[in-house]
């Protein structure tokens, strides 16, 4: 039955041919009109996902608090008069991101992540521009810039920052144990930002947009406030992991001239996630994971003399940098040794270095170097 109407179909379709077009001509025709009919219907489609998504984040936010939006309408004058200046002058991330036009890029947004009291100062900014925030109006569907794409869950993900705050001043009473209720919400949000990032990252744009300080901020807030932080990781793990091994790969793919400040960004990006212990033990394991591997191609490439990859040898020094930070501040922060950490890749690692340390100090000293260091800090658990 299938075979009969796929060739009343074809005869139907040869006969319905306009003259002077061939009968391919006028398939390829018709196959174009139907996928332009499909994308628009998909387009369609993504757009009322899109609003569901921001109805659903409106409705689990008023069932956490459901005075939150009664307390922002009753803030005092003062948020007021915040709100008219930032309309006329919202500078708040515009300012650091200007370019001073002697370098390719400028990283001081990101630098600024670098430290515990300039990351508060960040967090501080974006609370400060919350008002602001909720005054913009809803995300217009129709357009689907990368900004806007980002948009939509920094916003959502920060009014839950605000109500933890708020909540953990005693002003606000909230229900956190909503986020266990709906945990569809909470998980595509999280994954829209993440994803949303990652797009950012695979093709950056100098200066770095507003938007993606703000996101970076968010996440970073999210993971380590200690009660959301487990509700968060509890349902989107999975897509956390995911998120790292997608910048790693941006770090070690880059082959851009230009790309070691844009890749100095998404280093302080992972270095960042590190703040959390269990993604700290993930992205460990990550690390290792990519450095034995290259160590072990760059040890065979050596002993038959053959040609390596030196763009990727240059960028495995920030995945080494960024190892190194994390058992460092594992070690400062638990006063233990970091020998603990890592698990099955630790040992992989760890395995026949010193003989690949020493096969490949002569040729690539800095390299040994830094797989000295580490070994090190997982030995002893302190740098010697």
């Amino acid at each position: 039955y299938l075979k009969i109407s796929k060739l009343a179909l074809a005869f139907a379709i040869i006969r319905s041919k306009p003259p002077g077009k061939s009968s391919k001509e006028h398939i390829e025709y018709l196959a174009k009109t139907i996928s332009e009919q499909d994308f628009g219907w998909k387009w369609k489609v993504e757009v009322l996902e899109a609003e569901v998504l921001r109805l659903r984040q409106e409705l689990l936010l008023n069932r956490i608090s459901p005075r939150f939006c009664l307390e922002n309408r009753k803030r005092d004058t003062s948020a007021e008069t915040l709100l008219g200046r930032e309309s006329i002058n919202p500078t708040n991330y515009s300012s650091q991101l200007e370019d001073s036009g002697c370098d390719v890029c400028n990283d001081s947004a990101f630098d600024s992540l670098g430290t515990a009291s300039d990351f508060h100062q960040s967090e501080h900014n974006i609370t400060t521009s919350k008002h602001w925030l909720e005054g913009v109006p809803p995300l217009n569907l129709c357009h689907t810039s990368k900004e806007q794409s980002l948009t939509a869950p920094v916003q959502f993900l920060q009014r839950l920052l605000e109500i933890r705050k708020l909540s953990e001043r005693g002003i606000l009473q909230a229900d956190f144990s909503e986020l266990e209720n709906d945990s569809f919400t909470i998980c595509n949000s999280v994954s829209q930002l993440l994803d949303g990032l990652t797009v950012f990252y695979n093709s950056p744009k100098f200066p770095a947009p507003a938007v993606l300080t703000e996101g970076v901020c968010v996440l970073i807030s999210l993971i380590t406030d200690t009660k959301l932080s487990n509700h968060v990781l509890k349902k989107c793990f999975k897509k956390m992991e995911e998120f790292e091994k997608n910048l790693i790969q941006i770090i070690l793919g880059n082959r851009s001239v230009n790309r070691f400040q844009a890749l100095h960004s998404v280093s302080q990006t992972l270095s960042l996630l590190g703040r959390n212990n269990i993604l700290r033990n993930s992205l460990i394991s990550l690390l290792l994971s990519e450095v034995r591997q290259f160590a072990e191609q760059l040890l065979q490439a050596h002993q038959v003399q053959s040609v390596y990859d030196i763009t990727q040898y240059e960028n495995i020094f920030l995945l080494c940098m960024i190892l190194e930070q994390l058992l460092q501040n594992e070690t400062q922060e638990s006063n233990i040794s970091s020998s603990d950490y890592g698990g099955e890749e630790k040992i992989k690692f760890l395995k026949n270095l010193d003989q690949i340390i020493l096969h490949l100090s002569d040729e690539f000293p800095l390299f040994s170097l830094y797989l000295w260091r580490v070994s090190v800090l997982f030995n002893s658990g302190q740098m010697q």
